[in-house]
Parts: structure tokens; sequence; C-alpha cells
């Protein structure tokens, strides 16, 4: 099908194919986005965490905090640094400063979600609106008890308004959920990373003030 034809089908489409065009140019744009982001820390975070989370287990610390200013881009990154460069926390302190900066990276993984949902149920609605301006276009072409001087051009054309609007409503809507779900399913499988990294990191901070606590006492002895 070539661009006049695609053109024509846009056209008989009605009104509402402008505004399910610009849904649809935003769902992709944004997610395109999110596709770029999910996939830079999927490439790096999970080697990135176990790097820091091996070199804080050997008390290497000035070395996990210079791995992960040079990540400083990832969420596990920011995360882990926000409570490691803090020196003489207790556990408790510790494990609230890792729960505060998870909290601030949550939008960021989270980012777009309400505009993809915002899409998904616009979408349908305009492709619904279309089959109404569509039916109106058809019922005014009937001209009742003179069928044959009904406006055969008209009815034709408001049932092309009629179906292409809601069919691309209704594609514009599954692209969007579908890419929405895709994205949904990421956020919980990092949010359930981060919270394992979380907990690794949490258990060497214990143990090293455990054998903080453990030497103190034995220098004091």
């Amino acid at each position: 099908m070539g661009t006049g034809g695609i053109l024509g089908i846009f056209e008989a489409g009605g009104i509402v194919m402008y505004p399910l065009l610009i849904c649809s140019v935003l769902a992709v744009t944004l997610a395109t986005e999110r596709t770029i982001f999910w996939l830079k820390i999927y490439k790096r975070q999970r080697r990135v965490a176990m790097d820091v989370l091996n070199l804080y287990e050997s008390n290497n610390i000035v070395s996990a905090l210079e791995t992960l200013k040079k990540n400083i881009d990832l969420p596990i990154a920011r995360i882990f640094y926000f409570a490691l460069k803090f020196d003489d926390l207790t556990p408790e302190e510790f494990r609230l400063a890792l729960e505060t900066e998870s909290k601030v990276e949550i939008p960021l993984l989270k980012r777009f979600n309400h505009i993809f949902d915002t899409i998904v149920g616009l979408a349908p609605l305009l492709g619904l609106q279309g089959t109404i301006f569509g039916l109106i276009k058809t019922f005014s072409s009937i001209q009742i008890g003179n069928l044959g001087a009904t406006n055969k051009a008209g009815l034709t054309e408001g049932i092309s308004e009629d179906l292409i609007a809601t069919s691309f409503g209704l594609i514009v809507g599954i692209m969007t959920i579908t890419l929405a779900s895709i994205f949904r399913g990421l956020y919980q499988r990092e949010i359930g990373r981060i919270e394992e990294y979380g907990g690794y990191l949490e258990l060497f901070h214990r143990r090293h003030q455990q054998s903080k606590q453990n030497y103190e006492f034995t220098e004091r002895s």
C-alpha cells in the first residue's frame, strides 16, 4: 500500500484520527526512551551490584565507593552510594538510608507509566467517538421514504469513518497496553533485585559493624 493509500485511509477515518495519531506517536516515543533505559540497566546493573558487594564484603570500601561513582547513572549505584557514603551508621540507620534512596529512585523506574495508562484508556474512547461521527454521517445520508435519492457517497464515507477510527483506536490501545505491561513487569523485577542486593549489602554492613565492635572491645580489654 502506497503513501497515498495510507493517507487516504487516515483521511477517511475522520477528525478523531489526529488525536489518535498523537497518542500513537507519543506512545512509541516514550516506549523507545523506556527501552533504552531498561537495556542500559540490564546490561550493567547486575555486574556493578555484584562487584560492589564483593568489594564491600572484603572490607574494600574505598574501591566500592569508586565503582559506584563510576556507575552513578544506574539506580542501584545511587542507592548504594547514598548509604555507603555515611560513616558509622547503625544497622537501623543504614537500612533507613537504603529505603530512603530506593523511594527516590522508584519514580524514575515507573516513569511515563501514568501516560501509558492514559493512552490505553483514551485511544479506544476516541475510536468510539469516531464511530459516533461515522454513524451521524451515515444516518444523515439516508433519506427515509426516498431511498433512491440517498447519498451513496456520504453513506460509504460514514461507514468508512466508523470502522477505520474504531480499528485505529483499538490498535493504539492494544499496542500501548502491551508496552505498558512489559515495562511494568521490568519495574517489578527491578524492585525485587534492588531489595535482594540491598539485603546483601545490609547483611555485610551488620557484619562489619559487629567486627568493628568486637575489635574495639578487644582493644579496650
